[in-house]
């Protein structure tokens, strides 16, 4: 999957998040985009990676 780089930096933002860390705010017409996707989805808590953008995130890290 071919991602925009503000996607891509929206979904490192996703996982780091998930794991607990502090992050950077989410743009939300890219989280948006992420959910249309399948990405991302609308949580209790904001905005949240789903396995599909981990996987798509793991996708474009490997290159």
């Amino acid at each position: 999957m071919d991602l925009p780089p503000q996607h891509v930096s929206a979904l490192r933002n996703l996982a780091r998040k998930k794991l607990g860390h502090d992050v950077d705010w989410i743009n939300i017409s890219d989280a948006r985009a992420l959910t249309d996707q399948g990405l991302a989805e609308r949580g209790r808590t904001g905005w949240v990676i789903t396995r599909a953008g981990e996987a798509a995130l793991s996708e474009h890290e490997r290159g």
